[in-house]
C-alpha cells in the first residue's frame, strides 16, 4: 500500500481476504473501502509549509493525509512584532491551543461585537466559521499554537484577507466605501500580507478603532490547563472542554491527554466525531480497527498528527521512557465516547463467555467499571 504524504503507510497487523460485495461498495468514503485502512499519520512540524523569517504557518489537510476529511489542522508560529492579518474563514470555524509564548486575538461576530484577548501556554480560543479576527504574537518571544478546523478540506492558505481583499477591489469603491480619495488606496498591498511585521503591540489592550468596547455575549477564550484535570488516573489524566465549558464552541471538543511510560488510553470509539491528534511530547503507539479484519498502527512522534474517522475503534499507548501529551480535537460541540471496559462491564458474564469461548471464571476477571487510562 502507498504511504500517504508524510509519513509511511500504517502497520498491517491482519491481511486476510476480504468480500467485494455490499460492504465495500456502500462506504462513501473511497480512501476507508479498501481492504486495507489507509495511513492515518502525517509529520506535520517536518513539513514546508509557509514560511516568513522566523514565522511559519504549516498544515495537515486532505491534501496532505487524505484520511482527515472531517478536520484540518495547522502549526502557527508568529516572531515579535508579527500578525496574522485580520481574515476569515468561509468553510471552518477555528480551535486553537497555545503551545508556547503569548499572543493576543481580536474577534468580530454579526452583531458588530468585538473582543480582544490576551493568551498564554494552555489557553484556547474559538471563532465560529466567518467571523474576522487576527492574531499578534505579544512580547519579546515567539508564540506557536496550533488551529484546528472542523472542516478537512479547509486550507489555512485560502483563506479571505482583508489585504488581498482591498488590494484587488477598485480604488474608487474603496473611496465610496471608506470615505479616503482613491489616490490614498495607491500605496495599500496589492495582494494578501498573510504575515504582517510591525511594532510589537502594547502589553495592554487599546480600545477599538470605534472608540468604545462592545463585548459579544460569549467569550472567545477558555483557559484550559488553568483548570484542574477533568480525570485522573494512575497512568495519566485529561483536561476537556466542550461546548458545555465552552458555551460559544460549538463544534469543537478538545482535549489534552498525558499519559505516564507505558500508560494505555483504552480501546474505545467516538460515536458522534472524527479525532484530531497533535503529539506535543513523547512518542505514542495508535491502533485503528476499521471493521471486517482491518486492523493497522502507526507510531507517532512530537510533532507528528493522527486521524480516526467517527465510530473507528482505537487506542493511544505512550511507547516512550517517558510521559506524553496529546492534544486531540473531536469535530463536535458535544463529547462521546465508549471504551471497551465499560462496554463489556455493561454485559452479563455469561454473554460474555459465550462471545469469547471462555469459561466464566474468565471473563470474572474484566474490569467491572470504566478504565479508561490503564498504567503501565
Amino acid at each position: 500500500m502507498a504511504a500517504g504524504l508524510g509519513g509511511a503507510a500504517a502497520t498491517q497487523v491482519s491481511a486476510s481476504e476480504y468480500p467485494s460485495g455490499p460492504f465495500w461498495n456502500n462506504v462513501p468514503d473511497p480512501d476507508l473501502s479498501q481492504k486495507d485502512l489507509p495511513t492515518f499519520k502525517f509529520e506535520l512540524e517536518k513539513s514546508a509549509g509557509r514560511v516568513d523569517g522566523g514565522s511559519f504557518g504549516k498544515e495537515a489537510t486532505v491534501k496532505q493525509l487524505p484520511i482527515s476529511t472531517g478536520i484540518a489542522g495547522v502549526s502557527m508560529r508568529l516572531e515579535p512584532g508579527v500578525a496574522r492579518e485580520l481574515h476569515w474563514h468561509a468553510t471552518a470555524a477555528e480551535w486553537a491551543f497555545v503551545m508556547e509564548g503569548r499572543c493576543r486575538t481580536t474577534v468580530i461576530n454579526p452583531d458588530g461585537q468585538s473582543e480582544t484577548n490576551d493568551f498564554e501556554p494552555g489557553d484556547v480560543w474559538y471563532f465560529p466559521r466567518g467571523y474576522g479576527h487576527s492574531i499578534q504574537c505579544l512580547g519579546d518571544q515567539p508564540c506557536h499554537f496550533i488551529l484546528i478546523f472542523d472542516n478537512g478540506y479547509f486550507s489555512e492558505f485560502g483563506t479571505f484577507s482583508v489585504t488581498d481583499w482591498l488590494g484587488h477591489a477598485p480604488k474608487e469603491l474603496l473611496s465610496k466605501n471608506l470615505g479616503l480619495p482613491a489616490a490614498a488606496f495607491d500605496s495599500f498591498p496589492k495582494s494578501e500580507v498573510y504575515f504582517v511585521h510591525g511594532d510589537p503591540p502594547p502589553e495592554k489592550p487599546a480600545l477599538p478603532h470605534r472608540g468604545k468596547l462592545d463585548s459579544p455575549p460569549n467569550t472567545h477564550r477558555y483557559r484550559l490547563l488553568d483548570q484542574a484535570p477533568t480525570s485522573s488516573y494512575t497512568g495519566g489524566r485529561e483536561w476537556l472542554v466542550s461546548a458545555h465549558e465552552f458555551p460559544i464552541a460549538t463544534t469543537i471538543t478538545g482535549v489534552v491527554l498525558e499519559l505516564e511510560p507505558g500508560a494505555l488510553r483504552e480501546l474505545h470509539w467516538h460515536p458522534n466525531a472524527d479525532e484530531w491528534q497533535y503529539v506535543m511530547e513523547g512518542s505514542v503507539s495508535i491502533t485503528m480497527f476499521g471493521a471486517n479484519g482491518r486492523f493497522a498502527i502507526e507510531n507517532l512522534n512530537k510533532g507528528d498528527v493522527g486521524y480516526i474517522p467517527q465510530g473507528y475503534g482505537h487506542s493511544i499507548e505512550n511507547t516512550g521512557d517517558a510521559k506524553a501529551r496529546i492534544l486531540i480535537a473531536f469535530n463536535t460541540g458535544e463529547y462521546q465516547a465508549i471504551d471497551l471496559s465499560e462496554w463489556l462491564a455493561g454485559n452479563p458474564d455469561y454473554l460474555l463467555a459465550a462471545h469469547f469461548d471462555q469459561k466464566p471464571d474468565v471473563v470474572e476477571k474484566f474490569p467491572r467499571q470504566d478504565v479508561f487510562i490503564s498504567p503501565s
